[in-house]
């Protein structure tokens, strides 16, 4: 395991966790993501991402929402856990994410080459 895999690892688990409102994937649009968090996500073909990304959606949203729910990217998983990306309908976790995270997340971000999805 890498280095950044550890990393993210690490992250993920840090990041408090919330119930969403079932169906709902307004938060999902076109995100970027690092190459290590893009490798465990599913297999996209090239015609299936340009339809996503020309609606301005995430490609791996599905008619069931999220079909990568549970190896969704790092900023995935930060809508709704702080408050500088907020949940449109309101909901969040008991606790928002921790400053000292929040702040890893912010340089892991800024020192990790993320590409469009």
């Amino acid at each position: 395991m890498t280095p950044n895999s550890r990393k993210i690892r690490f992250l993920r688990r840090h990041i408090p966790e919330f119930a969403c409102i079932p169906g709902c994937h307004d938060c999902c649009g076109p995100i970027t993501a690092s190459s290590e968090e893009m490798a465990r996500l599913p297999e996209i073909d090239e015609n299936q991402r340009s339809t996503a990304l020309a609606a301005w959606n995430c490609p791996q949203l599905g008619a069931q929402g999220c079909q990568a729910y549970s190896e969704r990217p790092l900023i995935c998983r930060l809508f709704g856990t702080t408050t500088r990306l907020p949940c449109p309908h309101g909901r969040r976790p008991e606790s928002m994410i921790e400053a000292d995270i929040e702040h890893q997340i912010e340089a892991w971000f800024a020192s990790t080459p993320h590409r469009l999805l």
